[in-house]
């Protein structure tokens, strides 16, 4: 009679709910293996945040001739040191950020907009791939660098057209890659479907086709982003890129070169952004990468 009373009292007792869920749990994996991409976000974010606060965050006007105070080393008044010239060069490096950062993100976007817009083009469209593809290659065939340097060397050294030869350089490289995945969405069922049934051509590029190819067009777009800062960093110290009254991360260094053995401060700062930049770029394109990609994202 006592055990029929205990197990009447057991079934009738509420069953215990089930421990909340942690929300470390949650993002302990996500932190675990995206733990370089997180880390280069929270640096590039921080670069962003000095280069846009310059005018805020600078101590002197980045041109401000000081003959006195030339090729001073780091000090509490001068925290970077100076240059050859007296200028500050703390203000000089967040100001030369600007323009890299700039220089980054304006040839990744147009180099991902051409790029998209080519590529589908060309893997479309049979016809426009025999044409274009072979004008594409032969752009190809010529260093991205030396490429640019031809192109400015045909204008006047500027920003704007750093940026527009850096993006022509580098358009004809994302239009192979949006074409090879274009190539291979072609002969999807979905999209086979589609033409069957009479979808016309632009519709099915914008509806099926473009929004598969996005994915591997982003990461690249971080690639490019961080090739562009170095190659306008190269274009500067050869000084065939932005004018000299433009401060920039190569053209600091550039300057610097000269007095590198007596004053190392000099170089010492502006390359250590411009490395810790393209650093944090690339580890944010790798995160990137195995997010986006569903094989890396079911192993994870």
């Amino acid at each position: 009679m006592q055990s029929s009373t205990h197990a009447s009292a057991t079934e009738m007792a509420p069953a215990t709910s089930p421990e909340p869920e942690r929300v470390g749990s949650t993002w302990g994996p996500f932190l675990r293996h995206h733990g370089p991409m997180i880390f280069g976000a929270l640096v590039l974010a921080l670069i962003v945040a000095a280069a846009l606060l310059a005018p805020w965050l600078g101590t002197s006007d980045p041109q401000k001739l000081a003959p006195a105070a030339r090729l001073k080393v780091p000090s509490a008044l001068y925290w970077f040191g100076t240059d050859a010239l007296g200028r500050d060069l703390y203000s000089r490096v967040l100001y030369g950020g600007r323009v890299s950062l700039l220089v980054g993100l304006s040839v990744a976007t147009l180099a991902m907009l051409g790029g998209l817009v080519l590529g589908l083009l060309t893997g479309f469209f049979r016809q426009v791939d025999a044409v274009l593809m072979r004008i594409l290659e032969a752009f190809m065939a010529i260093p991205a660098i030396l490429l640019a340097i031809a192109l400015i060397a045909l204008t006047r050294a500027s920003v704007e057209n750093v940026i527009i030869a850096l993006a022509i350089a580098e358009t004809p490289r994302v239009t192979r890659l949006v074409r090879a995945v274009v190539l291979t969405l072609r002969e999807q069922t979905y999209v086979e479907a589609a033409t069957a049934i009479g979808t016309p051509p632009l519709v099915i590029l914008l509806r099926h086709i473009a929004p598969n190819a996005l994915a591997p067009l982003i990461v690249q777009g971080t690639f490019i982003c961080g090739s562009a800062i170095i190659s306008e960093s190269i274009l500067s110290f050869i000084g065939a890129g932005t004018p000299p009254s433009v401060p920039t991360w190569g053209s600091i260094i550039a300057e610097g070169r000269s007095y590198f053995q007596l004053f190392p401060n000099i170089i010492f700062f502006p390359a250590v952004f411009l490395s810790l930049t393209v650093l944090s770029i690339n580890l944010i394109g790798d995160g990137l990468r195995d997010l986006l990609d569903p094989r890396l994202s079911r192993e994870l």
